[in-house]
């Protein structure tokens, strides 16, 4: 047991290491050691956080207004990569463009309705996140703003007029429709152009094996399936399930650099959402 303690001018003190010397000053590192000792503390942190997004979850933020009213622009998601198993499209840039086929720890793929990310080989290998809504063998068309899959028009329910973004016109009014798909799952879309869009009228599009057809909630906003820079989507392209918004900023609000502005453009309301 340590002991220190001084009777006039003389001092005693116990647990002296070798050579008489105090045990802190054994213990006290040179410079190099502590910048070494920094370096190796940075290189675990920084390999636990790449484990953690090539194994588990995936931070992921909205750039476009393609999945509104689901998903706005400034929302912050975490993507589940366990759920659908691992691929090409779960590793991190550049091991994302090596040549490897297939999944492993995959025992399904994603089912109908759900909001997925992928990469669209056609542009440049970007992520994007959309709706799965045509599965392997369907037939999908859009007649007149109507979905319909396998010949069958999919349930769509005005529900009002919103105030929202359209191309380059702000805070104007666009209809909003509640979809409902034949396995129960239901959503809100938007048509900024009614059902008079470029994309409202194509098809019809049959969904090869292996393959997904995808969309987004913006119907006439969307780079999605229904157009030649994305089209199919294979299985070995998607990287996960959109799962629950962790942060969301209303970037109309706030610059990046105006952090005085945060605590009023942060969406309270949104964050920990789940994402359907």
């Amino acid at each position: 047991m340590a002991f220190d303690f001084k009777i006039g001018k003389f001092s005693f003190g116990g647990d002296r290491g070798e050579a008489g010397k105090p045990e802190a000053a054994q213990q006290q590192m040179t410079a190099a050691e502590e910048a070494w000792d920094l370096a190796k503390t940075v290189f675990y942190a920084v390999a636990i956080a790449l484990v953690l997004r090539i194994v588990i979850f995936q931070p992921f933020n909205i750039p476009s207004g393609s999945m509104k009213p689901t998903l706005e622009v400034g929302d912050f998601l975490f993507v589940s990569k366990p759920t659908y198993g691992y691929s090409r499209a779960s590793l991190v840039y550049p091991l994302t463009r090596i040549n490897m086929q297939g999944r492993i720890l995959s025992s399904h793929g994603p089912n109908r309705g759900e909001i997925v990310v992928f990469k669209a080989r056609k542009d440049g290998n970007k992520d994007y996140i959309k709706r799965v809504i045509g599965m392997p063998g369907d037939r999908i068309d859009m007649i007149k703003g109507v979905l319909h899959i396998n010949g069958e028009p999919v349930k769509k329910e005005f529900i009002g007029m919103f105030d929202t973004d359209c191309d380059h016109y702000r805070h104007t009014q666009a209809p909003r429709y509640r979809e409902t798909l034949p396995n129960g799952v239901s959503y809100v879309v938007q048509e900024c152009h009614g059902n008079e869009g470029n994309l409202d009228m194509v098809g019809p599009y049959l969904v090869p094996e292996g393959h997904y057809f995808m969309m987004g909630d913006n119907r006439d906003q969307s780079q999605d399936s229904r157009t030649t820079q994305v089209l199919y989507v294979p299985l070995d392209d998607i990287v996960g399930r959109a799962e629950r918004i962790f942060f969301s900023v209303d970037g109309e609000k706030t610059a990046f650099w105006q952090v005085w502005k945060w605590p009023f453009a942060i969406r309270y309301g949104r964050i920990f959402d789940p994402v359907r």
